[in-house]
């Protein structure tokens, strides 16, 4: 699965057990990779419109732990755990997620981001894999997953792209 030359697509497909979601954004991939790595940035974009993001713990290394919490416009939190499985600058990261709204449903996935060079650009895909396609369903239906994915990667692109 590819993304389209036109930098504001985003593909989405529903694979198995899995979520992809990618698109070009028009920055190179060292920009890109460290907008997922730095905790002051990753603030200005993570989550879906209307949401704010606050980092509570980020080790940047296998095996860390980065805790946030992402706050919908309705006042409700939702905690995240992520801990690090894979750091491969400026080409992918690797993690486990869990996570979910406080007194509600949770989530766990891994998640794959990769960051490919197109010629100056950067072709990002995350691939979230679950335990199965139920799992999957199940965020899609509860938390909104796949408008909250392209949401969040379309926060991103407008960050490095400027506008």
């Amino acid at each position: 699965m590819s993304a389209t030359s036109d930098p504001t697509d985003i593909a989405v497909d529903l694979i198995d057990r899995e979520i992809v979601v990618s698109r070009i954004i028009n920055a190179p991939r060292e920009k890109v990779f460290a907008a997922w790595t730095d905790p002051e940035q990753i603030v200005k974009w993570w989550g879906p419109d209307g949401f704010t993001t606050t980092i509570e713990q980020m080790d940047l290394r296998p095996g860390g732990v980065r805790k946030l919490v992402m706050h919908g416009p309705d006042g409700t939190d939702y905690h995240n755990k992520s801990v690090y499985v894979e750091i491969v600058e400026p080409e992918r990261l690797v993690y486990e997620q869990t996570g979910g709204r406080q007194g509600g449903g949770s989530a766990q996935f891994n998640l794959t981001a990769t960051f490919e060079d197109r010629e100056g650009r950067t072709e990002l895909t995350m691939r979230m894999t679950f335990r199965s396609a139920a799992a999957r369903d199940q965020v899609i239906e509860e938390f909104g997953a796949l408008e909250g994915a392209k949401q969040t990667i379309a926060r991103l692109a407008q960050l490095m792209e400027g506008n």
